[in-house]
Order: structure tokens, then C-alpha cells, then sequence
């Protein structure tokens, strides 16, 4: 499939097609990737930024044994090719899908805090409402590249750092101090924020088992030490160890509410939370929006999680 773009070359013209190829050889990295994902031969993408680069006469491309890297006329030109020809190809896209049935692949990344029941059934309604939409779900607390990564969207928690995003506000979510009956047994139970750090506490990214709780009552705000036995990367296992008494977690709503209900968790210092931070659905800026993401943001959009409060 040589052809991504309907267009012809006109004498004395550069060849869309061989600006898009390079522009997806810069994104991976790699001849044979953008090659098995353009559904190309390696000859022909190397053949195409080849005379990509004789009609501009720069080199765009270092090529060595063990890496490809962009060169600065390279890296230039892809930052100013990259993003208008993402539109075309939304454009061009959407003539054809405008008056079709939403289809083809969705790539959904989403924290593993969503890893859980609720979700999955959200995926599972969704895909049978629209069955022409096949969907391959990152399951991941890493920032994927979207575009490198070629996602259609991503769910986010917190504030934002890439502005080449676009986003949408989903919701809030929020985190409460709590701990097992158990663990608090014999214990004077915290009054005021301080006292949290004469408690061994489960944390998620702590730097030497040593971290920092923002707590809120109000417009007034408090910062916290706290230490403990453990620490983890990712909520799922920091509730588990939470729920096995190994001490005091500062968890979001989702992973303990039911247990604060059933009592086999205690809220700490009830009056203070977590300040509320967004929950955010991103996506790479286009103007022309495929029918299977519109589809699934308005799904998403009318979805209540238990993981986040509606925005």
C-alpha cells in the first residue's frame, strides 16, 4: 500500500506521500516499524525518504548500523510537516467515513487504576452498541507517546504537561486517609494531619520510603512527611497492602469506598481529603476527528465511574 494520500504529484512538487512516510519513520524510530505500520516494504520506505531528500537537498535522516536519528534539518522539518499532514489525513478521512456506520481501530490508553470491573463493562456496552469498532486497550500508568504510539485516546489523572493535547474534562477524583480496624487497634487515632507522621504509612511513589500528603479542610491546607514499610508505582497494589493492615494509605475514592461502608476500612481524619484533581480524556490535536473517537468520547462522557466524580 504505497498510496496514503489521493493526491498527485505535480512537476517540481514534493510527493506527500514521501513527506508522510518520513514523518512516520521519524515518530518510530525505525525503517521497519514505520514499514509494518504503513503496511510497506522496508525498500520502500527507505526508497521514499531517500528521494524525499534529494528533492530538498538536506540529509533528513542519520543513518548507522545500530540507530536512526534525526538530523537538526530533520528534526525541523518533521515539527513543521507533522502535524498539518495529520489533518489532511483526517480530512481525507473523514470525506470517506461522514456518512458511515463508526468503525475500524480504537487504541485506548487508560491508567491501571481503571484495570477493574466497571470499565471493562463501559468497553464491553460500548462495543456492542457500535460493533464495527475494534478496540486494543493500554492498560498502563506510563504517559504513551499517542502519536508516536499511533493512540487514539487516553484517560489521564491530574494536571497536564503536554499542550499539544487536546483534552477534555471527564471529572475529579479525590483521596481519603484511611486504614484497616486492625491495624488501628490499640492505637490513638491521628487528630489533626501532623500526626500522621508517628504512623507507618503504604505510599505510592516515595523516594526511599519517605513521601509527601497534600490534605485539605477547606480552603485551609496542610503537607505532610509520612514514611512506612512500603512503597509501589501503581494504587492496586497499594490498596492491597493497605487492606492487609501494613498501615495507613492515602487512597483514591475508588479503591475504598465499598470497604469504608462495609467497615473493613476507617477513615482517618474525616474532615480532610485530598484537594480534587482533574480526570482528563486526551487526544492528539486534529481538527478532523475520526467517528470511532467521537463515539467514544460522548460514551465516555456520559459514563459515571466509580473512580471519578462527574465534571
Amino acid at each position: 500500500m504505497e498510496s496514503l494520500f489521493h493526491l498527485c504529484k505535480s512537476p517540481g512538487m514534493l510527493d506527500l506521500n514521501d513527506i508522510a512516510v518520513f514523518v512516520r519513520v521519524a515518530q518510530l524510530g525505525s525503517f521497519s516499524r514505520a514499514a509494518q505500520a504503513l503496511g510497506m516494504p522496508v525498500s520502500t520506505v527507505s526508497r521514499r525518504v531517500t528521494a524525499l531528500e534529494e528533492e530538498l537537498g538536506v540529509t533528513l535522516l542519520q543513518r548507522t548500523t545500530r540507530k536512526l536519528s534525526l538530523t537538526v534539518q530533520g528534526r525541523a522539518y518533521y515539527e513543521q510537516c507533522s502535524e498539518p499532514l495529520n489533518e489532511l489525513h483526517d480530512a481525507e478521512r473523514a470525506l470517506t467515513e461522514t456518512q458511515r456506520t463508526p468503525e475500524g481501530l480504537l487504541r485506548i490508553s487508560v491508567p491501571v487504576i481503571l484495570g477493574q470491573a466497571p470499565f471493562f463493562e463501559f468497553v464491553s456496552d460500548f462495543m456492542r452498541a457500535y460493533p464495527r469498532i475494534r478496540v486494543d486497550l493500554f492498560i498502563t500508568n506510563a504517559f504513551l507517546d499517542l502519536i508516536g504510539e499511533n493512540i487514539d485516546v487516553a484517560i489521564r489523572y491530574g494536571d497536564l504537561h503536554d499542550s499539544s493535547l487536546v483534552a477534555r474534562n471527564i471529572g475529579t477524583s479525590v483521596r481519603y486517609v484511611v486504614a484497616t480496624p486492625d491495624f488501628l487497634a490499640g492505637r490513638k487515632l491521628p487528630q489533626k494531619p501532623e500526626d500522621l507522621m508517628g504512623f507507618e504509612c503504604v505510599m505510592i511513589n516515595a523516594r526511599n520510603n519517605q513521601a509527601e500528603w497534600l490534605l485539605t479542610k477547606g480552603k485551609h491546607r496542610e503537607r505532610v512527611h509520612v514514611t512506612g514499610p512500603l512503597s509501589s508505582r501503581d494504587f492496586n497494589s497499594v490498596s492491597a497492602f493497605v487492606y492487609r493492615g501494613h498501615g495507613v494509605g492515602f487512597l483514591p475514592t475508588a479503591y475504598c469506598d465499598e470497604m469504608l461502608a462495609s467497615g473493613e476500612l476507617v477513615r482517618l481524619l474525616p474532615e480532610w481529603a485530598s484537594p480534587e484533581f482533574p480526570v482528563h480524556a486526551v487526544y492528539p490535536t486534529r481538527r478532523f476527528m475520526p467517528q470511532r473517537l467521537q463515539v467514544f468520547l460522548d460514551a465516555l462522557a456520559a459514563w459515571q465511574s466509580p473512580s471519578w466524580r462527574r465534571a
